[in-house]
């Protein structure tokens, strides 16, 4: 049936001029962006109340890194713990490496960037949608959550413990025990000689 013929069966007209965009979402990354939303609600920037909450834990509960059923559940990782998370969890990676196109609904891979030395980390930012002006996603130490541009994020941080833009580092997350989601649907062949 054609896509117009079957929209105007359920009652719905599509327009001429619309343009056609299938997005593909996967259930980890919906989940992903409803974290996101929840996190925005609850540690807006206009209204910073959970200022106790690091950046390191809005990172890792937006990645849905601990099984818990809220915010309000996720307990504070301090910056040890983060970096132990990061060493076990995460792999640096170049800056190009990230995709041009990535947003985090659409894909499966999950990507940090990590703003100090990986040993001892000052901030975490979870890479939502690289297509936007604004492709980080944490709460910054005296604000509340939001998105930032790499430019905004060294603005925050500029300065402290001598942070500067060589102190920026990407990572992604490993898939230990797990098919990669690079590797989803593909078939290797291993011959034995």
């Amino acid at each position: 049936m054609h896509k117009n013929l079957q929209y105007e069966s359920m009652g719905f007209s599509m327009p001429k001029n619309a343009e056609r965009r299938v997005v593909k979402m996967n259930y980890q990354g919906l989940m992903a962006t409803e974290r996101m939303s929840e996190i925005m609600m609850m540690c807006d920037r206009n209204n910073p109340v959970y200022e106790h909450l690091s950046s390191f834990s809005v990172a890792l509960y937006t990645l849905g890194f601990f099984d818990c059923p809220d915010m309000m559940s996720f307990r504070d990782v301090p910056a040890g713990e983060a970096s132990e998370i990061l060493k076990t969890h995460f792999v640096q990676i170049n800056p190009d490496k990230v995709p041009f196109d990535y947003h985090i609904a659409e894909s499966m891979e999950r990507y940090l960037l990590v703003v100090g030395d990986p040993l001892f980390p000052r901030h975490f930012a979870v890479i939502s949608d690289m297509r936007s002006s604004r492709p980080y996603f944490s709460k910054l130490p005296f604000f509340g959550a939001g998105h930032d541009s790499l430019d905004e994020l060294m603005d925050e941080f500029a300065g402290v413990d001598g942070v500067s833009r060589r102190d920026i580092h990407f990572f992604r997350k490993t898939w230990y025990g797990q098919i990669p989601p690079s590797s989803v649907g593909k078939i290797f062949i291993i011959k034995n000689d």
